[in-house]
């Protein structure tokens, strides 16, 4: 009992001597002190002595014990309509100044209006320490980024990394990968886009089908129950076997009401990707019968009762209905002569293909970046999305041909064909082919789920 009154009192003398300014010195030390921070006074030294005799105290920190470092954690965002890079950011907590800072590094490398809804961005994050906004709010962590990457496509990774000093460099990762051909078929019974999907062609490479044969064939009324497809793309991997997505349609073909339609991809000495028949000819024409995916005609040319006015008239265009914001595409090469509001047809766009044919586009919801008057376009280029803006009762497309200033019926037009390869090009595009159809002939299709 003695011995236990006289440690105690020794502890209370050294806890004493402490907080009058002197050090006490602990038989045992909690926590091995790093290289050069003194556990204990030297030998010589008699331990109560004053502060002032004593050596600095020195500050343990994350540069003095090398593991004391800020907690990093990883998280995964993904971008939502109206999204901002700066907003999803900020949200996860970066402070505003060090997410400016990052994203003036990243835009050396990918401008950030850029940003896909669906996109994913990995974050590695340091904190920083925990604040309190209000007595209404929880306690939230504080971080800056020290990594950042986003795929940019398939093939290439945009990544910012921080250094040292707090500096950020940007690269561009590009991923290798490997490239096989895929072959899909089927019968359509009530749709192509149903029939693909029973034949497990994905949704990206149905919507360039049908932009490929979207120059002769009304997906609306030409398709018949009992017509076929068939189609070779190209399925693409990582290094390590992970399907990342489909590259380009190598072969495409419809077979409608017995006759087949069979189209080649090919890619000019000058480095023009089209789509050619057997014979060299281009499937492009001037001008698209459709310049919008996955939209059904729900008006066609010809006289009609106006829904909204009540009675028959002349309807000088097709109406394709789709959801509000769908990308409408320009029918052709030309020059914007029209960008903006023009009385029942709302939003307005007028394209100049050449001295005979111009396309309109109406009731649009808004027009595309940089879409204005005199802005040159080219073919399949996205120049604004469904809206139901003017005298219109749903979104959808309003959409003319107009030769010598006249609305025309475009399934009536005789539009003028695109490029007819000749010589050495078609020699060279003949040997292509062999390639391919080679290629198909050593790929069959498997057989769809439900057959």
């Amino acid at each position: 009992m003695k011995r236990q009154y006289l440690i105690i009192n020794s502890v209370i003398f050294g806890v004493i001597l402490g907080a009058s300014g002197a050090t006490w010195l602990a038989p045992t030390p909690l926590i091995k002190a790093p290289p050069g921070l003194a556990s204990g006074p030297a030998p010589d030294r008699d331990p109560l002595q004053t502060r002032t005799n004593a050596a600095p105290l020195t500050t343990v920190t994350s540069a003095t014990i090398p593991h004391l470092k800020p907690k990093v954690s990883r998280r995964v965002l993904t971008v939502h309509k109206n999204d901002t890079l700066q907003g999803l950011l900020t949200n996860a907590g970066v402070t505003p100044k060090n997410a400016y800072r990052a994203i003036a590094a990243l835009s050396k490398k990918f401008k950030p209006r850029d940003l896909k809804i669906g996109q994913t961005l990995e974050l590695s994050l340091k904190r920083l320490k925990l604040t309190k906004p209000g007595k209404s709010r929880s306690k939230r962590a504080t971080y800056t980024i020290s990594r950042l990457s986003i795929d940019t496509d398939i093939e290439n990774t945009a990544l910012i990394e921080q250094r040292p000093d707090g500096a950020y460099t940007a690269r561009i990762n590009r991923r290798k990968l490997v490239t096989l051909d895929a072959r899909r078929e089927g019968t359509i019974d009530s749709s192509l886009y149903l029939a693909g999907r029973l034949a497990q062609v994905p949704s990206p490479i149905l919507a360039k089908l049908i932009h490929i044969f979207s120059f002769d064939i009304d997906f609306q009324r030409d398709i018949q129950s009992g017509d076929q497809f068939a189609i070779m793309y190209e399925e693409l991997s990582d290094e390590h076997g992970k399907k990342l997505g489909a590259g380009k349609i190598l072969i495409a073909e419809m077979k409608l009401s017995g006759k087949p339609i069979r189209l080649y991809k090919y890619k000019s000495v000058k480095g023009d990707i089209d789509y050619y028949n057997a014979k060299g000819q281009s499937a492009r024409k001037s001008l698209t019968l459709t310049p919008i995916d996955g939209a059904r005609i729900s008006s066609g040319y010809g006289r009609r009762r106006h829904p909204i006015l009540g009675y028959t008239k002349m309807h000088r265009g097709v109406d394709f209905a789709a959801a509000r914001g769908t990308p409408v595409y320009a029918g052709g090469r030309g020059i914007i002569e029209v960008a903006g509001r023009n009385g029942a047809y709302g939003r307005y766009i007028r394209i100049r293909h050449n001295s005979t044919y111009k396309t309109a586009y109406g009731h649009l919801k808004g027009f595309a970046r940089g879409i204005r008057k005199g802005r040159r376009v080219k073919q399949g280029q996205v120049i604004g999305y469904v809206g139901t803006t003017g005298r219109s009762t749903g979104p959808h497309l309003h959409y003319e041909i107009l030769k010598n200033g006249r609305q025309m019926n475009p399934r009536r037009l005789n539009l003028p064909s695109g490029r007819k390869l000749r010589g050495k090009e078609l020699a060279r595009f003949q040997a292509a082919r062999t390639i391919l159809d080679k290629r198909h002939a050593a790929n069959p299709a498997p057989v769809p789920v439900g057959n």
